[in-house]
């Protein structure tokens, strides 16, 4: 199968969304001669053009596509042409209101924004096909088109009636029979036994709590049928150009889709990424989408979006600082990337977000904005050696959507608990002690990893516990946080609250309580602090290790208890005794931090056979790099440190 090496062909790629429907014609040549001055080599063309290709049911405008396809290739610059059928046109919608989506309180969503469709309505999806088949029969022999881009962030939920009649099939194709889902959905409560397959329908608005386990396979089926549409228009492109990958773009931590599942569907697995520049930890929320998106790819990954300045939708919309755009777009290529692009190539002067910025800024090319664009693309030049190439991770980190699902939802013992937070908190650790992470899904071989971690998992299915137990058993190191292995994949609660199972792993006799943390909360414990989470644990006879809670209802019981190689931690510690936690299990299995003596402001990524050393503070730093190695990015030669100024960035051979 065609991949992401098929597109960057010994390069990495670099260049953004492109909306030349939105300039005339006369700007697209300067577009042009400002794109290679930036090094941009690739384009993505289309997201949003269903109108302008279709503006009336039936009707092809093609031309100005044809002129921008040949533009592109005149000059070099390969196209990934992208299906639009993410803003459907108004007349779909006026037409066909079938096709519009509504929320659990039956409001219908209508045109005037984008993402204004039903993933479950046939004419949506006859429509979405028929313009994907006439763009891949036009462009499918096109030289300039290098990569498929499917609609544009998966995002939609619809509760409507068409959606209801899919989600009972889905349903029947699940369990089977009626029976079958009552006793999944455990139905007996509150009287919610159904008769009839007619009477089940999506989780709309109801007087009090939802069904849990309604709700979860209703996230389960929103995920399916998105992936369906998704599926639907990357066949129709593959038939007519099998040699050309096939992507679409996740938005990292989005609840609407399992993207372990999608990932197995993608040719190449691609994201978009906006920390925020005032965030203190954005780095490290960068570096954490980075390795899961990795982790999803199995190699490499593309970036399909970043912003080259501020974005638009946060209350206050902060610029990037001066070095920021390199650093983060460098880090992103550390941790795996081979395509490095953005929304979108040019500031857009009306519509919803004109002050989203783009490559070119309105300032123009002498804007600061896009003078940093240049250097990134000099950068990128002279890095072609590390395309293709992998990390290796001796930590692991897991997670599962399903996971997250069903622990998020209402009548829980704490709604303080955010499952995308204690995974922060975790991988925070982990970056902070400069360890290299993978992301698994609780399923996945684990053999290869020296050390496990399980943030949560409060859902977790027998494969997957049986899955940990053998990985501890052949000899690998578990830690895992509170609140996992509560329930089964029918979100029911498992005897004794936490699997048998697993509890005999951890030494852990009888968890009698859950005690939740109220906000500004802390948990006493012998040498540090636990925040959000506590638990009333009574530990088996022979473990290796406890750390007690000390005070309060819970004193003298274990926050941490770990029998052999498997670690359990009832609470979630504040950040620095979670690093140290977290560093002490790393280092009794066997697994070093990338550099020693790393200032803390510095991040290392050993990537194929180069060093990557990333200075996130804003004070110049040393770092010490044993023996002699040469600056691709400088073209110099540093013998055991190098120096770093303000967001600076090495990136070192041996």
């Amino acid at each position: 199968m065609p991949g992401l090496n098929t597109a960057t062909r010994g390069r990495l790629l670099f260049g953004g969304d492109y909306n030349p429907e939105q300039w005339p014609e006369e700007t697209w040549h300067e577009d042009v001669r400002l794109m290679k001055d930036a090094g941009v080599n690739s384009v993505t063309l289309g997201v949003f053009s269903w109108s302008k290709l279709e503006p009336e049911p039936g009707a092809r405008e093609f031309g100005w596509l044809d002129t921008l396809m040949d533009l592109m290739h005149d000059h070099g610059i390969g196209v990934v042409l992208a299906t639009p059928t993410a803003s459907p046109p108004p007349w779909l919608g006026r037409l066909h209101p079938e096709t519009l989506p509504r929320d659990a309180d039956g409001r219908t969503e209508h045109w005037g924004g984008r993402q204004h469709f039903s993933h479950s309505s046939a004419v949506y999806r006859r429509h979405a096909a028929a313009i994907t088949e006439d763009l891949a029969a036009r462009y499918g022999g096109h030289p300039a088109l290098t990569m498929w881009h499917i609609n544009n962030e998966y995002c939609t939920f619809d509760h409507g009636d068409e959606a209801a009649a899919r989600f009972r099939t889905w349903l029947r194709r699940r369990y089977g029979s009626l029976d079958a889902l009552n006793t999944a959905w455990g139905t007996a409560f509150w009287s919610q036994g159904y008769d009839t397959w007619d009477g089940v329908i999506p989780p709309r608005r109801a007087h009090y709590l939802h069904n849990p386990t309604q709700v979860l396979d209703f996230r389960r089926f929103t995920s399916d049928m998105l992936l369906e549409c998704y599926t639907a228009e990357r066949d129709i492109v593959r038939r007519h150009t099998p040699h050309l990958p096939v992507t679409t773009n996740f938005m990292p931590l989005w609840t609407g889709q399992d993207a372990w599942r999608w990932a197995e569907e993608e040719d190449v697995v691609s994201v978009d990424l906006y920390p925020d520049p005032r965030d203190p930890l954005g780095a490290q929320h960068g570096a954490l989408v980075q390795d899961m998106t990795r982790s999803q790819a199995g190699g490499p990954w593309m970036l399909m979006e970043q912003a080259a300045g501020p974005v638009n939708w946060r209350g206050v919309n902060h610029p990037k600082p001066r070095g920021l755009n390199r650093l983060w777009s460098l880090q992103a290529v550390a941790r795996g990337a081979d395509a490095v692009c953005y929304f979108q190539w040019r500031q857009s002067r009306q519509g919803a977000e004109k002050f989203h910025s783009g490559m070119v800024s309105h300032a123009g090319e002498r804007g600061r904005t896009f003078q940093e664009v240049k250097r990134i693309g000099a950068d990128f030049r002279k890095l072609g050696e590390v395309t293709g190439t992998g990390i290796t991770a001796d930590v692991a980190i897991l997670h599962d959507w399903h996971a997250w699902w069903a622990g998020a939802q209402d009548g829980r013992p704490s709604t303080r608990v955010d499952h995308p937070a204690v995974l922060h908190a975790w991988h925070r650790a982990l970056w902070e002690a400069h360890l290299t992470t993978d992301f698994a899904h609780p399923e996945h071989d684990l053999s290869r990893y020296r050390l496990v971690v399980v943030p949560q998992l409060y859902l977790l299915t027998d494969a997957a516990i049986e899955n940990l137990l053998g990985y501890v058993r052949e000899g690998g190191t578990l830690v895992c946080g509170f609140l996992t292995g509560v329930a089964d994949e029918d979100d029911r609660v498992r005897p004794g609250g936490m699997d048998a199972r697993l509890r005999e792993l951890f030494g852990i006799r009888v968890l009698h309580e859950w005690w939740p943390l109220d906000e500004g909360e802390t948990a006493e414990c012998e040498g540090f602090c636990g925040t959000l989470w506590s638990e009333e644990i009574e530990a088996a006879d022979d473990v290796t290790e406890t750390v007690p809670y000390k005070g309060g209802e819970l004193d003298g019981l274990p926050a941490l208890l770990r029998r052999d190689r498997a670690w359990y931690l009832s609470t979630l510690p504040e950040p620095d005794a979670l690093r140290a936690l977290l560093s002490r299990a790393a280092a009794k299995a066997g697994v070093r931090p990338v550099l020693d003596g790393l200032p803390a402001t510095v991040e290392a990524v050993r990537r194929g056979g180069l060093l990557f050393v990333l200075n996130h503070g804003r004070e110049p730093v040393t770092v010490p790099v044993p023996g002699r190695h040469h600056d691709l990015l400088t073209g110099t030669t540093v013998t055991d440190e190098v120096r770093l100024d303000r967001y600076g960035v090495a990136v070192l051979r041996p």
